[in-house]
């Protein structure tokens, strides 16, 4: 639907509702007028017909909230009912020359404030082509060995952006000429346009929005003013960080324009695994091994930690496998203190007995005499 009809039709009488009324009102009053005039009611019945279409047309607005605001603020603006000078479309022949359907082309974006807050002689600040801009956004990866995850470590990261290009210093001009100002624009990097009674901005055609005109452009960035560039630089890494993790480092994407901040730079981090060690939130976690008769009689092991250095852990006598152990303090440090180290142990059945080996140990289950661990799968 077309902004003319939402300034020339009255949605709410069409729906015979109140301008304040709630959403289950206009609800209810579509239902009934849509029953009534529906074309199925009145076969070859071309008033019901159009009808319906109003009926339908008028809840498709005032049903949605933000169409409905937009068509409030509209017909408040015009103050309602209004309508075009002669009947006519707007910018044709009988008509006023007024070009509403571009004045609402973007309302959605900078709403109705800004559209006709100049309209009638107002001085609302215009935007400017030359105004600051924000840099982009750059995206980087780095992949980090296991430890230095853990333990925090500064490195190198490899960016390609888009920076001022450094054979015309970012004006765009081909060395030894400058930029002109717009003659149009005077440099502002908009026009005002008039249609009919009304007046209102838009992007400079001649410049393009951008306030200066290059006669001569550079031929390294055919006038852009940016170039792409490669450079690396030193991030640091905390302790801590996990596989995939997505690091942010505020203000060093690429630069800005017109005096405008520089974008940041976002870093996934890639770990790689470690042989001995895995993690579990700030937790290191570690499997070590111990004999049958360490896990029975108990003992006192040396445990390895990421530092190249053992700690010595005492196992209980009749340590059941898989039991883990914690070491406070042994874990992925940050600023917030370093987690534990969780070890968990893992009894080892020998593979080859000597001959005097085994009769031991057959000697052992004579006098041990254990009752048979499966019974009670039995009973079950």
């Amino acid at each position: 639907m077309s902004t003319k009809d939402w300034l020339e039709k009255d949605y709410y009488k069409i729906l015979g509702v109140s301008k304040d009324a709630k959403p289950d009102d206009i609800k209810k009053a579509f239902r009934k007028l849509a029953r009534e005039n529906h074309p199925d009611q009145h076969p070859d019945d071309k008033e019901s017909e159009r009808r319906f279409k109003e009926i339908s047309e008028a809840n498709s607005v005032l049903s949605d909230p933000t169409k409905r605001k937009e068509y409030d603020d509209a017909r408040s603006m015009f103050g309602g009912g209004f309508r075009f000078p002669g009947g006519g479309q707007p910018g044709r022949p009988g008509g006023a020359g007024v070009n509403i359907e571009d004045l609402f082309r973007n309302a959605g974006e900078s709403g109705f404030g800004d559209i006709f807050g100049g309209l009638f002689g107002g001085q609302q600040p215009r935007r400017s082509g030359r105004g600051p801009r924000r840099g982009r956004d750059i995206e980087g990866e780095v992949t980090i060995p296991f430890a230095d995850a853990v333990t925090g470590v500064t490195v190198g990261v490899q960016m390609v952006s888009e920076d001022a290009c450094e054979a015309c210093r970012g004006t765009g001009a081909k060395a030894g000429t400058v930029p002109q100002v717009c003659p149009t624009c005077q440099g502002s990097g908009m026009q005002a346009s008039q249609s009919g009674g009304f007046a209102f901005s838009e992007p400079c055609r001649q410049c393009r929005g951008r306030g200066l005109i290059i006669e001569t452009p550079c031929p390294v960035c055919a006038g852009t003013g940016r170039a792409r560039s490669t450079r690396t630089m030193q991030v640091r890494i905390p302790a801590g960080v996990d596989d995939g993790q997505r690091i942010r480092i505020k203000g060093k994407g690429g630069a800005g324009e017109n005096g405008g901040a520089a974008g940041d730079l976002y870093v996934t981090v890639h770990v790689t695994p470690h042989p001995v060690f895995g993690r579990n939130g700030d937790a290191l976690t570690v499997t070590v091994p111990v004999t049958y008769a360490e896990a029975a009689l108990g003992a006192e092991i040396d445990v390895p930690t990421l530092g190249d250095r053992t700690v010595r852990l005492r196992v209980p006598a009749g340590t059941p496998n898989g039991r883990t152990f914690r070491i406070r303090g042994r874990g992925v440090g940050k600023a917030q203190g370093a987690g534990d180290l969780l070890v968990t142990v893992e009894v080892e059945v020998p593979q080859h007995l000597s001959a005097e080996a085994r009769a031991a140990l057959a000697e052992y289950q004579r006098l041990a005499a254990e009752p048979n661990p499966r019974t009670r799968l039995m009973r079950s």
